[in-house]
This record gives structure tokens, sequence and C-alpha cells, in this order.
């Protein structure tokens, strides 16, 4: 699931290089929600080809990563 990505990476040294194409994904649903920065393949790219960096979590990332742990 992104968010519990989101919250595993949370607390990494950015920009973090993804290599794992469950990880690739998830990455590609938190960038288009608004909630990381990322470099990541085009839709018409294989996954594992090219570069998957995130650069950073965004405030609303973070925010959402806040939310999510007050509500457990």
């Amino acid at each position: 699931m992104p968010m519990d990505f989101l919250r595993r990476i949370k607390d990494s040294q950015f920009p973090l290089a993804l290599h794992d194409e469950a990880d690739i994904r998830n990455a590609i649903v938190l960038e288009a929600a608004g909630l990381i920065e990322a470099q990541l393949p085009p839709p018409d790219m294989p996954l594992t080809q090219g570069a998957s960096v995130i650069f950073r979590i965004t405030p609303e990332g973070r925010a959402a990563i806040s939310r999510a742990e007050r509500s457990q």
C-alpha cells in the first residue's frame, strides 16, 4: 500500500533510489497525489528501466503520515 510505503521511507536519506517494482508503483501513486517529489519512469517505459528517485516527501506527505499515525 502506498501509505505503508510512505511511512516506511519517512526517515530515509533523500534522494532515495528505488529498484523494486512494487516500491516504484507505490511512488507513482504517491507522486500523483502530491505526497512526494520524484523522478519516475514515463508510462510507456518498463518500471525497472531508467531512474526512479524520490527527492523528498512534501509537506502534504508529512501531514498525511501524521494523520495516519494519529488514527492508529
